[in-house]
């Protein structure tokens, strides 16, 4: 039976017919190797990145969604502060309307009672 020879050296080359894994990756050049795993990196990167890349779109869609939110607060708060002011103004308003007319009906001789105990409150 002939070995082959190696060329370079002038060496001869035993080649196993077990089926090794490690044995035969150890066979293929490393050029061959290394691109097989930098393939499989480059993919595993590129999902990583993906996913990375939507988690970080979902975090900015979020805080864009708070941020609006809270403007939104503010709003209604500021809102809520008004309306709290103009009730406030309207029932100082009505108070003083209520009086007005109360000393008028008193002054008026068509609003007086003949009867003084009716007039007690």
């Amino acid at each position: 039976m002939e070995l082959p020879l190696d060329e370079e050296d002038g060496t001869f080359t035993i080649i196993s017919l077990a089926d090794d894994s490690a044995e035969h990756l150890s066979r293929i050049p490393p050029s061959k190797v290394e691109r097989g795993h930098t393939t499989m990196m480059n993919a595993d990167m590129d999902a990583v990145e993906a996913e990375n890349q939507v988690e970080l779109e979902e975090k900015t869609r979020l805080i864009n969604q708070v941020l609006e939110l809270q403007h939104t607060l503010e709003d209604l708060s500021a809102r809520v502060d008004a309306v709290k002011e103009e009730n406030l103004k309207l029932k100082s308003e009505n108070q003083v309307l209520g009086q007005y007319i109360e000393n008028l009906m008193s002054a008026s001789s068509v609003f007086q009672t003949t009867d003084t105990k009716s007039k007690r409150k």
